[in-house]
């Protein structure tokens, strides 16, 4: 069982990681700039940190859920490639939003691109499970005769 998602709890560590890193620095920037929680306004350089690391968290639970149903139904492998590419779109698009709000934009469109392609692995995978446990009807079989 393990080996089948070794790669995805890999990934899924990284990712928490990954926030963690995000989370230090808002810490990080408030102390630079002076704002107490639970405020939430300041420098635009602030703010820009803040939007970030709170957009980053927002689409946390989406890709981790994700990752893990495009792994466990389609392809470990496929998933967990797919999700270093995503944390590191996300990364990009951390870094991009902390310079200038302009240099967000590519990062979160290849990130919403790996999103989607994982949701397409994700129905797939679920309906070919569904198709040949419940219906019978195995679609790899058919494709490969």
């Amino acid at each position: 069982m393990l080996d089948q998602i070794h790669l995805l709890a890999a990934v899924t560590v990284l990712g928490v990681l990954e926030q963690a890193y995000f989370f230090l620095q808002v810490i990080y920037a408030r102390r630079v700039f002076g704002i107490s929680p639970p405020k939430i306004s300041g420098p635009p350089e602030f703010e820009r940190i803040f939007r970030a690391q709170v957009n980053s968290s927002e689409y946390f639970p989406i890709f981790l859920a994700l990752l893990w149903q495009a792994g466990l139904f389609f392809h470990q492998g496929l998933a967990a490639t797919l999700g270093l590419l995503y944390l590191y779109a996300r990364y990009c698009y951390f870094m991009g939003y902390r310079a200038s709000s302009s240099e967000r934009l590519a990062p979160i469109y290849f990130s919403t691109g790996v999103l989607w392609i994982l949701i397409a692995a994700s129905a797939l995978g679920i309906l070919h499970f569904f198709l040949s446990h419940y219906v019978g009807l195995n679609i790899l079989q058919l494709l490969t005769a």
